[in-house]
Parts: C-alpha cells; sequence; structure tokens
C-alpha cells in the first residue's frame, strides 16, 4: 500500500468515499467527480499502478465485477440507458491517480460525457456533496442486492 496514493488511503479507510462494493480483492465506491450520477471507480484494493502490474486473477474479475455494476447502475433509480467503461492506463493516456482504475459511467441519451482532448473523461459541471454521493451509493447498493438475492 503506497501512503502517497488516495485510492490506497479509501481502500484502507483513512480517506473518505462513497463505498458500493467491497469483495475478492475489489473496491468500488462513488467519482467525486462524476461524469453523470453513479459515476463508479473499481479500483483493485492492492496498490497496483498499471494494467500490465494487475494480478491475473483480479483483471479478470475486475470486468465481471464491472458488468455487475453497470447491470446494478442500470437496475436502480438512476438515469442509466447505457454504461461505458474506460480504463487509462499511464500518465500519457491521461491516468491522473497513479493506481489502476476502471470508471463505469453511467449514460444517456443528451448527457455532456465525452473524452476530452488529453484522453481524461469531461466531469460533471458540478462536484457532489459526500451526502449526495452516499445517496446514489445506496442506490447502486440497493439494486447489487436486489440481484444478489435474485429478485429483478
Amino acid at each position: 500500500m503506497s501512503n502517497e496514493c488516495v485510492f490506497c488511503e479509501i481502500s484502507a479507510a483513512r480517506e473518505s468515499a462513497s463505498i458500493v462494493y467491497r469483495e475478492g480483492g475489489l473496491l468500488a465506491f462513488m467519482s467525486n467527480a462524476p461524469v453523470n450520477p453513479g459515476h463508479l471507480l473499481l479500483i483493485p484494493e492492492v496498490h497496483t499502478p498499471s494494467l500490465g502490474e494487475l494480478e491475473s486473477a483480479l483483471a479478470g474479475r475486475i470486468l465481471v465485477v464491472a458488468q455487475q455494476l453497470g447491470a446494478a447502475l442500470r437496475r436502480s433509480e438512476l438515469r442509466c440507458e447505457a454504461i461505458n467503461l474506460f480504463l487509462a492506463d499511464g500518465q500519457a493516456a491521461s491516468q491522473l491517480v497513479p493506481h489502476l482504475h476502471l470508471h463505469v459511467i453511467p449514460r444517456f441519451i443528451g448527457d455532456s460525457f465525452k473524452l476530452n482532448a488529453k484522453g481524461g473523461v469531461t466531469t460533471w459541471e458540478r462536484m457532489p456533496s459526500r451526502a449526495e454521493l452516499d445517496g446514489t451509493a445506496e442506490a447502486v447498493r440497493n439494486a447489487l442486492s436486489t440481484r444478489a438475492h435474485g429478485q429483478g
């Protein structure tokens, strides 16, 4: 774990985040600068700077969990007509936090999402409060739970 990595601090619960999922070495939480409400970041709990350094077992699981999170976003009360997955691997690819993270972004017709000129994602016009992020996280967790219990 890196003491200078904000995602490691979130993983260790030393930095606040609106957690949606934690299991099997992976952690998903709400983006503090979402493209759309429900924008999630999915990370390995262990500090992993790049895709090439990700354990093979987690490499497969990260896509499976992204699939589950995308399905939960679609089932949730949030506006979600489609999903984008985005992973920037390295500084030249616009990776801002040096800890592997997969964006799971809910999309809908007419939203303002776009890749910016440097390859990163353009964020929402305003930063939501922790209370808003916690409420959104709860909506996604509820949708995950619904599927886990065979309802829906």
